[in-house]
């Protein structure tokens, strides 16, 4: 990695933590430049400015989150299982999800210039419902949105508990069994 490329991940992995934490309105370029060791001219020079720098980092965490966890529609169970660990060792993702909803995109599509992303699972979706393997009856854009709700119900958006990496191993495990039945039940065939 070279210096520059070192640069802007100190930048980002500040500004992760910042906008995680405070928004995109209560984040502050100065503590970014303090906790990355850059000057405010530096963060600037590499991203723009602040709502540029928090579609960075937003952008950065959507994607790592879609290498991480690589989507096959005809394993719906075990990808929100896979998705629970992702969101647990990324609780930063939900956070970032829930302030871009809160502060930019209160309605409709969270993820503009990323639809292509979206509509590669939905046609997966479609192609493993004419398999027979997934139901028939529900839209395939439906599926793909109750799949990501379900696999984030542990995660930093949840209306009742939080995971963490504290939680014994066998509850992190009965939630990944709850939500593989809870997917293979309502959404999946046979």
């Amino acid at each position: 990695m070279t210096t520059a490329e070192q640069t802007r991940q100190r930048i980002l992995d500040a500004a992760t933590e910042e906008f995680a934490t405070h928004g995109i309105a209560g984040a502050r370029v100065d503590r970014i430049a303090k906790r990355s060791g850059m000057s405010k001219p530096m963060i600037y020079a590499y991203y723009g400015a602040k709502d540029q720098l928090f579609d960075a980092v937003f952008h950065a965490h959507v994607i790592a989150n879609g290498d991480r966890v690589p989507f096959t529609a005809a394993e719906l169970p075990e990808y929100a299982a896979r998705l629970y660990d992702d969101y647990l060792a990324d609780p930063a993702l939900a956070r970032l999800v829930l302030w871009k909803r809160l502060e930019r995109e209160s309605t409709g599509y969270l993820y503009p210039s990323l639809e292509d992303h979206d509509v590669r699972h939905i046609q997966d979706i479609e192609a493993e419902q004419r398999a027979g393997s997934i139901r028939p009856d529900l839209d395939p854009a439906d599926i793909w949105s109750l799949l990501i709700s379900t696999a984030a119900t542990w995660a930093q958006a949840s209306m009742t508990v939080v995971a963490t990496s504290a939680d014994a191993p066998e509850v992190h495990q009965r939630r990944r069994t709850a939500l593989a039945a809870t997917i293979r039940d309502g959404l999946c065939t046979g």
